[in-house]
């Protein structure tokens, strides 16, 4: 099976790990704060604090640019259910959008929910690794007076005009789950310019000024994440070759991911749409090929929440499907996905390629 995710470790980090385990200091060491000051300048930004992981990162975010019971706060219909469920652990109310072309909030829908509901928040998702509009989205964060939680779990390394995921919003939270980017397994981070929100952001962490959680890492997580970071740009630049491939190959014959005007896709998952996703997902699963569905629902079913109408979001959940895009595909790889895809346009039931 050809993976549609394949995290692949080196001796480096295999070292870290002995040299970790043998010094005896397994937390709060020289690892996690190296993570954290590479993190925030490779991102661009003041300060990133690292926690066990990107739900509780957006959760903290919240909690941070102060919601609580009642406040809304708007989340596009399509990403995964952590993005609404940190708003009801922060005891928000969520109020749904659809997207737009580029699988991102829409942003003149997202102005008619803030007139009529006023959110205390509002957390643009850059999905898939292609980054929100996050231009209008500020400008309309200045107009209407809310604060911008980026959801930037996907978007490790994304960037527009030059401006990275994370940097743009009043707190970035990002994820670093074994699938992603930069993964360590299993935890998250956030980043922050103000420095109130710094202030705030610390008191969810540390204990002392209120009740708080344990949410740190471990010195094994954050050096597998320090020694993945700094191969980040160059693996980013090997997932958007691949995707060129792709999106050459496929442009006739199936809706193909949209890059958003001077910006940069990283291509956490590269996602397709065709009207007959199942039976080609199901023939690609034949040939040993690990295509997914991300995702099946949309926030606002998945939850039963307040949202605007989604016919955007509601098309593309009937078709969208993601194939593997991962570094470490082989050329060959990459061969036999495009050969087999365009067979299961032709025969999607039918075994081989």
């Amino acid at each position: 099976m050809i993976r549609i995710v394949e995290p692949i470790f080196s001796e480096e980090e295999k070292k870290a790990v002995i040299e970790i385990i043998e010094s005896h200091r397994i937390t709060r060491g020289e690892w996690t704060k190296t993570f954290e000051e590479e993190f925030a300048r490779f991102i661009g930004v003041e300060r990133a604090f690292t926690v066990c992981s990107g739900t509780v990162a957006l959760f903290i975010a919240l909690k941070a640019v102060g919601v609580d019971k009642g406040d809304r706060v708007v989340v596009p219909a399509m990403s995964f259910m952590a993005t609404i469920d940190a708003v009801y652990l922060a005891c928000g109310e969520p109020v749904v959008v659809d997207v737009d072309e580029f699988f991102t909030m829409d942003v003149d829908q997202l102005e008619t929910a803030v007139k009529k509901y006023r959110p205390k928040a509002v957390i643009p998702v850059h999905l898939y690794g292609n980054m929100a509009d996050m231009e209008s989205i500020m400008y309309l964060s200045e107009k209407y007076d809310f604060y911008v939680v980026e959801d930037a779990a996907q978007a490790h390394g994304a960037h527009l005009k030059g401006k990275k995921a994370g940097a743009w919003g009043h707190i970035g939270a990002f994820s670093f789950y074994a699938s992603k980017n930069v993964p360590m397994g299993e935890g998250g981070a956030l980043t922050a310019n103000d420095p109130e929100m710094v202030k705030n952001i610390r008191k969810w962490i540390d204990f002392g000024d209120h009740p708080a959680f344990n949410v740190r890492i471990t010195e094994f997580q954050a050096a597998i994440g320090t020694l993945q970071l700094r191969k980040l740009t160059e693996r980013n630049e090997k997932r958007r070759q691949i995707a060129r491939i792709y999106s050459e190959n496929f442009s006739d014959l199936f809706g193909i991911p949209k890059e958003r005007p001077q910006s940069y896709h990283v291509y956490h998952l590269y996602t397709l749409t065709h009207p007959k996703r199942d039976r080609i997902v199901q023939g690609l699963k034949e040939r040993g090929i690990d295509a997914r569905v991300y995702y099946s629902y949309l926030l606002h079913e998945l939850r039963n929440a307040p949202h605007l109408p989604t016919p955007r979001a509601e098309a593309f959940r009937r078709e969208v499907f993601s194939i593997p895009v991962h570094p470490y595909l082989k050329e060959e790889e990459v061969s036999y996905i495009v050969d087999s895809l365009l067979s299961c346009v032709e025969s999607p039931t039918s075994k081989g390629s």
